[in-house]
């Protein structure tokens, strides 16, 4: 399994391909692509949302899923999903901690 990421062009904040073509910033919310075809369509969307100069840097990750929750299977993937290591009081950490 896995799900495409990449950039926000405007931001800098790593997003996840969602339905419909959209961009979304919490992987809860990505799609999974399961098996060649599918992966090589998400990233033929990805591609296209590229030359839009909508993200930047598209590429496939492994996630499994647990107890309904996709999962980053690499530990630098991991990082991303949850936002910086550094200042927690930025990014996803604090937007989880305020919700």
């Amino acid at each position: 399994m896995k799900v495409i990421t990449a950039n926000s062009l405007l931001n800098g904040d790593v997003v996840w391909l969602g339905e419909n073509g959209t961009w979304v910033a919490c992987i809860a919310l990505a799609r999974i692509f399961d098996g060649k075809e599918a992966v090589a369509e998400g990233l033929a969307e990805g591609a296209a949302a590229e030359a839009n100069q909508d993200v930047v840097g598209v590429y496939e990750m492994d996630v499994t899923v647990e107890e309904s929750a996709i999962v980053p299977v690499r530990l630098r993937e991991k990082i991303r999903a949850k936002g910086p290591t550094t200042h927690p009081q930025f990014g996803k950490q604090a937007q989880a901690a305020s919700a």
